[in-house]
């Protein structure tokens, strides 16, 4: 049974994309592709169908991970299909949590960083870095891979037990 990870930021075009690169390049190197997806959303549409910021793509690419990627904005119909939806920052775990159906979907909504052990747990946002220069980009990777590896230990451990 295939175990589905969605990282969802505001716009879909930097922190979310950049999120799925890492993690789905940590879900590579584990051997587990085929066995976890990734994948990433917006909470809002206006970037829907562009592709990810060039700042996030060459960061990405300066520190050897792929990404093909197209914007597109969360829906609540999302979470049937869903095992964890990786929240960005605090405004989007609000606003995730609100567009749950249920309160086990709810229950699937986490912040990403509260996966980095390192991380100061009264402040897990990764920042926004679209408004500002490139070095804020790479700030934002290096949470993103700081908690990638907290992440895919978890997403190992609630997989144990599933039948395949």
């Amino acid at each position: 049974m295939t175990y589905r990870v969605c990282f969802v930021c505001t716009g879909n075009i930097c922190r979310s994309p950049m999120a799925e690169a890492v993690f789905h390049a940590r879900v590579a190197e584990a051997g587990l592709e085929g066995v976890v997806e990734t994948d990433s959303a917006g909470t809002g549409g206006w970037h829907e169908g562009e592709g990810a910021d060039p700042r996030t793509v060459a960061v990405l690419e300066e520190h050897g991970y792929g990404l093909d990627h197209t914007a597109r904005q969360f829906q609540p119909s999302w979470f049937a299909d869903l095992d964890l939806v990786v929240a960005l920052d605090a405004g989007h775990l609000r606003a995730l949590r609100r567009l749950a159906p249920t309160e086990q979907d709810a229950a699937k909504v986490r912040l990403l960083r509260s996966f980095d052990p390192a991380a100061d747990s009264g402040d897990l946002d990764v920042p926004d870095p679209y408004y500002g220069g490139l070095d804020g980009f790479g700030e934002c990777l290096g949470m993103v891979e700081a908690a990638s590896t907290g992440l895919l230990a978890a997403v190992r451990e609630q997989m144990k037990g599933r039948v395949a």
